[in-house]
């Protein structure tokens, strides 16, 4: 196949440069340009003018098609084929969670809630005015795509990590605002690949809520969860023990050592829950119990009601020493899971108030949908193959005892 050409040959980029802005709009563009390009030759199996036997047809001009991103509008030109059979996914795939948004944003100007800098906004995401009948057809055609995500099976594999958590979004509810718990799980695979299992609303954290959650991620085919990590919400325990009986779990330490403040005076000495964090950083179980011990005989005299707290509770927090070392850092707290709340939160405090559950739930699924492809196709998280050694070092350590 002949060398590819890059467009970017003739752009003016000391130029572009002196305007930041517009730079990055720019090199976006001519990035994606590049990437249709790219696809475009794969599907003929030639590039531009390339006379070549394994050729599959004939390019037929281009079209032109505007992508709204956050670096600006990208105006392209997106190739055709003869045959009609060229197909990018580059505009549903980038721009599914910004529909997400566009219709959040919609619907509160077509409700009559909205302000002239929503109607702005959206017309600008959008490219055009819109109405009613158009928020609610571009509704149908996106929900199609989210459900089909939000219920697709899961029995094909399994998932040996499994890490829950929530957050709380605010939504408008028969003239009132009410707070709504998003219940997210994400997993990771034998591959070593993280995964967005679910993502649901409800209407708080209850035994009831996160109960009906897994019990919906077993009936679509979730197994072989080995650990699950979360924080210490007696609901979410108490389903934890019910629904995945066979997983050990992993009490988060961020949280727990959050927790142990409630336990301390306001000037308490800061090298007291320094020393107590520093338990996690240790190579073994049998480390971290004895430097337990030492922390404790130091503290004891001077911080009684904090040391009985943490003797008692503190186990809960270890179960991920059993894991392979280089495991021990990504599952001893929910950090994985909280660095995409933190993104949903970014992502959402666009809209601020929802204007119903159903445009909540679209918008941070769409996102979820996004994350969970980026992963997929990213490098794996963690090698798995360790954790498979680990069970056949500690299974033959059984053996022998016995």
């Amino acid at each position: 196949m002949a060398q590819k050409k890059s467009t970017s040959e003739g752009l003016d980029w000391k130029a572009l440069v002196s305007e930041e802005k517009e730079f990055f709009r720019v090199v976006v563009q001519e990035v994606v340009q590049q990437v249709l390009e790219s696809e475009m030759e794969d599907l003929l199996q030639a590039g531009k003018g390339e006379r070549t036997e394994t050729r599959q047809g004939y390019r037929s001009g281009y079209y032109s098609r505007s992508l709204v991103t956050r670096v600006g509008r990208l105006e392209l030109r997106v190739p055709q084929d003869r045959a009609g059979q060229f197909s990018t996914q580059v505009f549903d795939r980038y721009q599914r969670s910004e529909k997400a948004l566009v219709l959040a944003l919609s619907e509160m100007y077509v409700q009559g809630v909205s302000t002239r800098k929503v109607k702005a906004i959206t017309e600008e995401l959008c490219g055009h005015s819109f109405s009613a009948s158009m928020v609610s057809e571009s509704t149908r055609k996106l929900d199609e795509q989210l459900t089909q995500f939000a219920s697709r099976d899961l029995s094909s594999e399994e998932y040996p990590y499994l890490v829950l958590d929530a957050r709380y979004e605010r939504v408008r509810e028969g003239g009132v605002i009410r707070r709504r718990a998003v219940l997210v799980a994400l997993g990771i695979n034998w591959e070593g690949r993280r995964c967005v299992l679910g993502v649901e609303l409800a209407n708080r954290e209850s035994v009831s809520s996160w109960r009906e959650f897994l019990v919906g991620l077993k009936q679509r085919g979730l197994r072989g969860v080995e650990l699950v990590v979360s924080d210490h919400h007696e609901g979410l325990r108490q389903s934890i023990s019910q629904i995945l009986p066979e997983a050990v779990w992993q009490r988060c330490y961020v949280h727990f050592l959050r927790n142990a403040l409630d336990h301390l005076p306001r000037k308490a000495d800061d090298d007291c829950l320094k020393e107590l964090r520093w338990l996690y950083d240790r190579r073994d179980l049998e480390e971290a119990r004895r430097d337990l011990g030492v922390w404790l005989a130091k503290w004891q005299g001077k911080y009684t009601k904090l040391c009985d707290w943490v003797e008692e509770n503190i186990e809960e927090t270890l179960s991920f020493y059993r894991l392979p070392l280089a495991h021990h850092k990504h599952l001893k707290s929910t950090n994985m899971l909280e660095r995409l709340n933190e993104e949903l939160k970014r992502r959402t405090h666009v809209v601020r108030i929802f204007p119903n559950e159903q445009s909540c739930l679209r918008l941070i699924r769409a996102l979820a949908m996004e994350t969970h492809e980026n992963w997929i196709e990213a490098t794996r998280y963690l090698n798995l193959d360790l954790l498979r050694e680990h069970r056949k070092l500690a299974l033959h350590c059984v053996e022998r005892v016995a």
